[in-house]
């Protein structure tokens, strides 16, 4: 059986091609102001990149903020509940999720099958998703690829007190005219982000093996505060942006 899932995220779109419970294809587009464009060029691609056709896909599953537009999509799916069966797919001993995308997060706690047992939001305050960290970056005046590796080489520790992101960029404005590293500014920054996750984690329900997912998974500097903050080791899959798409496939196929 050939199934694909598409998760229309607020800053990207992805795509996964699943055949026999093996990922034969995936592609991530920026989705712009037109999602359904996105997630049909998506789609496309990572068929591309399956090597099949679109005829060949026997089921299309949807999830993300824009999954609604999908209208070629078989099913639609919560973002909490692909996301964990997405998470459960690629390692069965996820128990704790954690998803911080580019606006929002959010912590899912699940058994061993991928059910949902609580999970915790955090959407209305860009102080917990990758929006922050971009905020800083632009403030460090450096690139949102770079910030990570740069906090990693911090060797003071430092605090960011302002939660909201514009007062946050201000205070990080003010450090850099103090002559403070940016290093220590940027590990103060993936702090932050860190300990409103791991608060956010806590009202959910924590427990081994915890999972990260999302695009701010890539973050090098922001993992290391996490685990840091959570006082344990954490999973990270080698591509943490499609597990609410592969969420999305497996569920429209079960």
């Amino acid at each position: 059986m050939i199934i694909a899932g598409i998760d229309v995220g607020s800053v990207a779109t992805k795509a996964v091609i699943i055949k026999d419970d093996k990922i034969i294809g995936k592609a991530k587009v920026l989705t712009g102001f037109e999602q359904k464009e996105a997630a049909e060029k998506a789609l496309e691609e990572a068929i591309k990149n399956a090597g099949i056709s679109r005829s060949d896909i026997e089921h299309i599953g949807a999830t993300g903020a824009g999954a609604t537009t999908v209208d070629f999509a078989e099913k639609k799916f919560e973002d909490v509940i692909a996301d964990a069966a997405g998470a459960n797919f690629i390692f069965p001993q996820s128990r704790t999720v954690i998803d911080v995308g580019g606006e929002e997060a959010r912590s899912i706690f699940i058994d061993e099958t991928g059910q949902v047992l609580d999970f915790a939001l955090n959407e209305k305050c860009a102080s917990g998703s990758g929006a922050f960290i971009e905020a800083m970056a632009r403030a460090l005046e450096i690139e949102i690829e770079e910030i990570g590796d740069l906090s990693l080489a911090s060797k003071e520790e430092l605090q960011i007190n302002a939660q909201c992101v514009i007062f946050a960029e201000s205070e990080v404005v003010s450090l850099i005219h103090a002559r403070t590293s940016k290093t220590d500014i940027a590990r103060a920054v993936h702090e932050g982000i860190a300990t409103r996750i791991v608060s956010m984690v806590r009202r959910s329900g924590i427990e081994d093996a915890v999972t990260v997912i999302g695009g701010v998974a890539y973050n090098k500097g922001f993992i290391d505060r996490l685990k840091k903050r959570l006082g344990r080791d954490v999973i990270v899959p080698e591509d943490p942006q499609i597990i609410g798409a592969v969420g999305a496939a497996k569920l429209v196929a079960a």
